[in-house]
Parts: C-alpha cells; structure tokens; sequence
C-alpha cells in the first residue's frame, strides 16, 4: 500500500536521486545560468534537511518516489522542494503530499516559489488554490535566501489557509 512518510535522514540519497532526476524537466526551460546538474549538491541537501520537514510518497514495493518539504520562516510556512520521479508523474502524488503537508501547517499563509518558466508548477499550485503574487520580489527577499539573478526569475504563489 503506497503511503506518505516523514523522510529520515538516511533518506537523504535518495531524496537527491528524486531532486536531481525530477529537476531534469528544467534543461532548457529555465535560464541556461540557472541550470546545471546535478541540480542540488548532497551536501547541500545535508543543509536542507537541518531546517526543512520532508515528507515522501512510499510506494507500494517500499521505494520512496516522490518529496515534498516545508519549512516554517517566520510568520509563513514555505512549500520547498516539490519532486516527483518522472515516470511517477501525473498519479496525484503531489496533490496528495500538499494536502497531506497542508493539515500540519500552522501559519494562515503557505508560500512556495518557484521558476516563472516552470509553468507546469505554477499551472500545478494554482489548481490548489494558490494565487500569484505581485510583490514577488519583497517575499523572495524576506522568506528566502536565493541569488538576486533567482529572484529576477522566479515567482511567489500564496494560499491564504481558513
């Protein structure tokens, strides 16, 4: 039976295999600058996981297939790292994670960023109620810590939670 389970610490290569193969959609969509492989370094993953929750699809024969973080920053919580493996795509894994993350969310607004190219993902957060926002730059500035060439690319959906 497939299931959402917290990611452990030993989960951390194979959370970098799920990152770096599912980033690969990338490669010609975002700014050559912005793009390179692997997509984020292990020891930077290492890095993530002292201050991000994540949380994986298991499926049913115990392979961890897809990842969602989020991470409390100050009055927000940000959805980091949305990656599903490429051949498990379009099963609702990610809804599934979102809806999952979102019941343990204590803050009224959850942010998430992503590329402006990456219009799967914006199409994919908008589905679920999040809005773009126009003050995208003062919130890439204030809840995260990414490259001014970043912010210049990205955007910021928010989903005001009742």
């Amino acid at each position: 039976m497939p299931m959402i389970r917290k990611c452990q610490p030993d989960d951390t290569y194979q959370v970098y295999l799920i990152i770096d193969e599912a980033a690969r959609a990338y490669d010609g969509k975002i700014p050559t600058d912005c793009y390179h492989q692997p997509y984020m370094s292990l020891e930077e993953l290492e890095r993530e996981f002292e201050r991000i929750v994540f949380y994986g699809w298991e499926a049913a024969h115990g392979e961890l297939v897809g990842i969602m973080g989020f991470e409390p920053v100050k009055d927000v919580t940000l959805i980091r790292h949305t990656y599903i493996l490429p051949q498990w795509q379009k099963k609702n894994i990610a809804s599934k994670l979102l809806d999952y993350i979102k019941r343990m969310v204590t803050t009224s607004r959850i942010l998430v960023g992503t590329w402006a190219s990456a219009k799967w993902a914006i199409s994919f957060y908008e589905k679920h109620g999040f809005k773009l926002q126009p003050n995208k730059d003062e919130l890439l500035e204030i809840y995260w810590d990414i490259s001014k060439r970043q912010i210049e690319t990205s955007v910021v959906l928010m989903l005001e939670m009742k």
